[in-house]
């Protein structure tokens, strides 16, 4: 990941579990993208989840229901033809990717996009529940590094890179 510029953090924004992880969370944010937090996505019943992160990170785990968009390799089409107004959540690590990837929807038309923020770390600091690329429940995640497992809590999932 590399750091954004400094971007006005917004005072009202989603809880994370832990104050470090908000501040290295806002460190990468630029806040183009509408927030969303683990409790709001959960009270989304018609929202679209979409995964930013590579492939590989997909496959060992995701939040169930979501599909696969990809970061470099993203492409509108992935969506298939949903309505421009449809509620999309996407999703990374911490949610830098999700946001670059929320950038070009809105470029594209899309008018209810929105960014988790803490992505699938916070999902899973929350207690929450994962499945792998067969749809089964899983404790893996993949947390990109090591580096960057460590804002996935200890005990909360198997972390693997």
């Amino acid at each position: 990941f590399g750091a954004c510029s400094k971007a006005q953090i917004p005072a009202e924004r989603p809880r994370v579990n832990q104050t470090a992880f908000d501040k290295k969370i806002s460190s990468y944010l630029s806040f183009t993208v509408p927030l969303v937090g683990v409790q709001d996505v959960k009270k989304m019943k018609q929202a679209l989840l979409v995964d930013t992160r590579k492939r590989k990170e997909y496959e060992i785990s995701h939040i169930p229901g979501a599909i696969y968009g990809g970061y470099s390799d993203f492409d509108v089409a992935r969506l298939g033809n949903i309505q421009k107004d449809t509620p999309i959540v996407l999703y990374c690590s911490i949610g830098y990717r999700s946001e670059k990837i929320g950038e070009k929807l809105q470029k594209a038309g899309f008018t209810n996009v929105f960014n988790l923020y803490g992505s699938i770390f916070e999902w899973v600091n929350q207690g929450e529940a994962l499945e792998d690329q067969s749809g089964k429940p899983t404790q893996k995640i993949h947390t990109y590094n090591k580096k960057w497992s460590r804002w996935v809590e200890e005990g909360k999932a198997e972390k693997v890179w």
